[in-house]
């Protein structure tokens, strides 16, 4: 898992370590994160879309910021992050039911989305015309540290985060959401 710049799942592990199993592998794995907790390391092994990672502790976040500079093409827009929102909530979704909740052209958006892969083609409605729909990927899970599509948060967290909206607001987030 160290060297791996990529998720490690624990099928790719067995496959590397014949002599063992799975479950063995993964018991080997939440031992590791236990220890790593107990001792205070300043890494961890995060379990993320179905696969494991070794990373820095949230703590160190601000050094490793100051260490490497974010390129300024790796952030995402707010548009982009509107439609990435929409689509991880609603998927699987199309194109135009993401520009009704957002009322404007999408089409740049989801380009940009589905070329630094947060998000993928995941097949065809079988309506007229056959658009194409929606979901979010593997990447996205890594880009935002989630395990599944379950640890997104909830109505009542977003409302939470963002103060208390108007009610106005509050519904149009638990229309858009729902």
């Amino acid at each position: 898992m160290f060297a791996a710049n990529e998720l490690v799942s624990v099928e790719q592990l067995a496959r590397l370590l014949e002599e063992m199993d799975g479950n063995a592998i993964a018991r080997l794995i939440y031992e590791l994160q236990k220890e790593y907790d107990a001792t205070g390391r300043s890494f961890q092994i995060v379990e993320i879309a179905n696969g494991f990672q070794i990373c820095t502790r949230d703590k160190y976040a601000e050094w490793i910021r100051k260490f490497y500079t974010t390129e300024l093409s790796s952030r995402l827009t707010v548009s982009a992050l509107e439609a990435l929102a929409i689509i991880a909530y609603k998927q699987p979704v199309t194109r135009a039911e993401v520009e009704e909740i957002r009322g404007v052209n999408s089409d740049g958006v989801l380009r940009t989305l589905l070329e630094r892969n947060l998000i993928k083609v995941t097949g065809r409605r079988q309506t007229p015309g056959r658009p194409m729909i929606y979901g979010t990927t593997t990447d996205f899970l890594m880009h935002f540290g989630l395990r599944d599509l379950s640890e997104l948060p909830s109505v009542d967290e977003i409302e939470r985060m963002l103060g208390t909206p108007k009610e106005e607001m509050r519904a149009e987030i638990r229309e858009v959401l729902s």
